[in-house]
């Protein structure tokens, strides 16, 4: 399974961690080494908070922060954002030499996960997603009961990619960084995985806050490796 090396500039991020101070990630300057990236690939400069006194993905929006460990969390993030910029990218190729090889990967619409309506893929399919025609049901949209039914690529465009993640400016580690109404229970459902919230908060007050959205990865560690196993949208919801 292809993987990338540690960011160089997480190196700095490691200096401020190791001293308890949380200090943001200058994703501006270096990328992994994917195919050529479009001229607005580049990271923003996120705020990156996560939990160690609580079990994975316990925490929720302004609960007390603890230091990160940079040996444990390095490599979790470091997955988390070269799957982000293949989404980006629209680099299923990419994407799919992440995902579980016998789990396969589940796509949650809204922040609860239900396996029982969400869609599991494995990295064959995923790597093929651009050629599939199928229309399948996602799940139930919110505030109206329809059935989300959508083409893989209609769905990223609206349930995965609703937006550029990799400008995201607060990158939560088995942290939610902003919640609504519905409930978050990506920990319950995913128990002894890890994830990263990529949070893009409400920007216009005009919205009261409404327009915020998120992008979820969760990842199993598995032989020193990590696999994506859940991609969790998450907006505003009734």
């Amino acid at each position: 399974m292809k993987r990338f090396s540690v960011f160089p500039y997480f190196l700095v991020l490691a200096m401020g961690l190791l001293v308890g101070i949380l200090l943001p990630i200058d994703l501006l300057e270096e990328e992994a080494p994917l195919p050529a990236a479009p001229s607005n690939g580049a990271f923003t400069t996120p705020n990156i908070s996560g939990s160690q006194s609580e079990a994975p993905g316990s925490s929720s929006p302004g609960a007390e922060q603890e230091p990160l460990n940079p040996a444990e969390n390095f490599p979790l993030l470091n997955a988390a954002c070269a799957v982000n910029r293949a989404i980006q990218r629209q680099d299923y190729t990419v994407l799919a030499s992440y995902v579980h090889p016998s789990r396969g990967v589940t796509f949650t619409p809204y922040s609860t996960v239900d396996f029982n309506m969400d869609i599991t893929f494995t990295p064959d399919q995923v790597k093929n997603l651009p050629q599939d025609q199928t229309v399948y049901t996602w799940g139930i949209e919110d505030g109206r009961g329809d059935p989300i039914q959508m083409t893989a690529m209609d769905y990223f465009a609206r349930y995965v990619y609703n937006a550029d993640y990799t400008q995201a400016t607060e990158i939560g580690i088995d942290r939610i960084m902003t919640g609504g109404n519905a409930l978050e229970n990506l920990a319950d459902a995913y128990p002894g995985c890890r994830y990263v919230d990529f949070s893009i908060p409400s920007a216009d007050p005009v919205n009261d806050g409404l327009d915020w959205s998120s992008l979820k990865l969760v990842f199993q560690p598995e032989d020193d490796l990590w696999y994506l196993v859940g991609v969790v949208h998450g907006e505003w919801t009734i």
